[in-house]
C-alpha cells in the first residue's frame, strides 16, 4: 500500500487567496467511507464537514459554505440529486462530485443532468477523488494556486513544467531524480532522513533500502553541482539537507 501522504504528493496545495483552507462537504451514509474521504482531504490541507443524510447536509452547507461538494447519489432523507438542487438554491456556483454505485449508469446520467460536475464510481481510489476535486476547485476559481516554482539559491524547480535550472542553465532530471530534488527543495535548510525520503519519493516503509537514497543523492549532486558549489549536504547519522551555496 502506498504511504498515507503519497496521495497528496503530486497535487498542488490549494488554498483561498487569503490562505484559508478550501472547504469540502462530504455527504455519505457510510461512516467508513466518509472517514476515509475526510482523512484524505485533511491531509491535503482542506477543511472538511461530513453529513450522513440530505437534511443534515443542507443545514451544514448553509453554515459551512463549502467550496466543493462530494455527494453520494443514494442517500437517506432525499437523494444526492435532490440535495444538490437544494444546496444550489442558495449556493448556485458550488461544484459537485457524485459518488455512484459501480453499475448504476443511470445514476451517473441523472447526476450529471442535474448539474453534477463530475462523478466517480465505487469502489474508488482516494487518489482519483482528490485529483478530481482539485480539478473542480481549480476550475471554479475559488483557489489561489501555490507558486509553481521552488527556489533555493540559484537553483529553480518548476513544479508544473518540471523544468530545473541552476544559474540559468537547464538541468535534465529523470522523474525520480525530479521528485527527490523537489522534496529536498520543499524543505530547504531542513535535514530530511533517508526514511522520510524513501517514504516520500519511493513510498516504501523504511526497511534496508537506504542505499537507493544514497545512490540517487549522488546522481543529483553530479547534475546539480557540476561546475557549481555544493548545495546538497550529508548530515551524518541524520540525513540530507539542501541549502543555498555559500
Amino acid at each position: 500500500m502506498a504511504s498515507s501522504h503519497s496521495m497528496t504528493n503530486n497535487l498542488p496545495h490549494l488554498t483561498h487567496p487569503d490562505g484559508s483552507p478550501i472547504r469540502a462537504l462530504v455527504v455519505d451514509d457510510e461512516p467508513s467511507l466518509s472517514e476515509l474521504m475526510s482523512m484524505g482531504l485533511r491531509m491535503a490541507g482542506w477543511a472538511v464537514a461530513v453529513a450522513a443524510d440530505g437534511p443534515e447536509a443542507v443545514k451544514l452547507a448553509r453554515e459551512f459554505r463549502p467550496d466543493v461538494l462530494v455527494l453520494d447519489v443514494m442517500l437517506p432523507g432525499f437523494d444526492g440529486v435532490e440535495l444538490l438542487g437544494r444546496i444550489r438554491s442558495f449556493a448556485p456556483e458550488v461544484p459537485a462530485l457524485f459518488l455512484t454505485a459501480k453499475d448504476a449508469v443511470q445514476d451517473r446520467i441523472t447526476g450529471l443532468a442535474a448539474g453534477g460536475d463530475d462523478y466517480v464510481t465505487k469502489p474508488f481510489s482516494m487518489e482519483e477523488v482528490l485529483l478530481r476535486l482539485h480539478r473542480l476547485v481549480q476550475r471554479s476559481g475559488v483557489a489561489a494556486m501555490d507558486t509553481a516554482e521552488l527556489v533555493v539559491g540559484d537553483l529553480v524547480l518548476n513544479v508544473d513544467t518540471r523544468e530545473v535550472s541552476r544559474g540559468g542553465e537547464e538541468i535534465v532530471l529523470t522523474a525520480t531524480q525530479f521528485e527527490l530534488l523537489r522534496y529536498l527543495m520543499e524543505n530547504p535548510k531542513r535535514v530530511v532522513s533517508k526514511a522520510q525520503i524513501l517514504d516520500r519519493v519511493w513510498n516504501y516503509d523504511f526497511g534496508g533500502q537506504a542505499n537507493i537514497v544514497e545512490l540517487y543523492i549522488s546522481y543529483l549532486r553530479k547534475k546539480i553541482e557540476a561546475n557549481h558549489s555544493p548545495m546538497i549536504h550529508t548530515v551524518r547519522g541524520a540525513g540530507y539537507v539542501i541549502k543555498p551555496a555559500e
